[in-house]
């Protein structure tokens, strides 16, 4: 998958962790604000220490748009990742995309245990929103 192949890349360039932190924090600050009409406990996601509003919208072409918004700023980078994957695909896209690229750029190893717990709850939402649209 093209946007996956460009996270490998952009993540080769680096040496060391500081400066792979420095880019999570960096693609963060690009995401857009996400609307205040989102910021309420009806999209607040369970399962991060840190708050995040996670919001799954239908397109007319039947793929989901994800939005989403941290106030911690690694988080902030890896919903980047995560929408940068996963936004704006189908259900069926979705549910096939390995989640090993997170693996490869060596977030595994390198998350505190409670930022693995915030980054499976965001994948878990996103999987889990497309197992609802397929069922529909």
């Amino acid at each position: 998958m093209e946007e996956i192949d460009e996270i490998l890349n952009e993540f080769s360039f680096l040496d060391d962790w500081e400066d792979k932190y420095q880019h999570l924090i960096d693609l963060g600050k690009e995401l857009k604000p996400l609307d205040e009409k989102y910021k309420n406990e009806k999209y607040k996601l369970k399962g991060c220490q840190s708050t995040v509003y996670f919001v799954a919208e239908d397109n007319s072409d039947g793929s989901v748009r994800f939005l989403a918004n941290s106030d911690a700023f690694i988080v902030q980078g890896l919903i980047a990742l995560l929408l940068k994957v996963y936004s704006n695909k189908t259900p069926k896209k979705i549910l096939e995309t390995n989640t090993g690229f997170l693996q490869q750029i060596g977030l595994e190893s390198h998350l505190s245990p409670t930022r693995k717990n915030g980054l499976s709850a965001m994948l878990n939402k996103i999987k889990s929103e497309a197992h609802l649209r397929l069922k529909k």
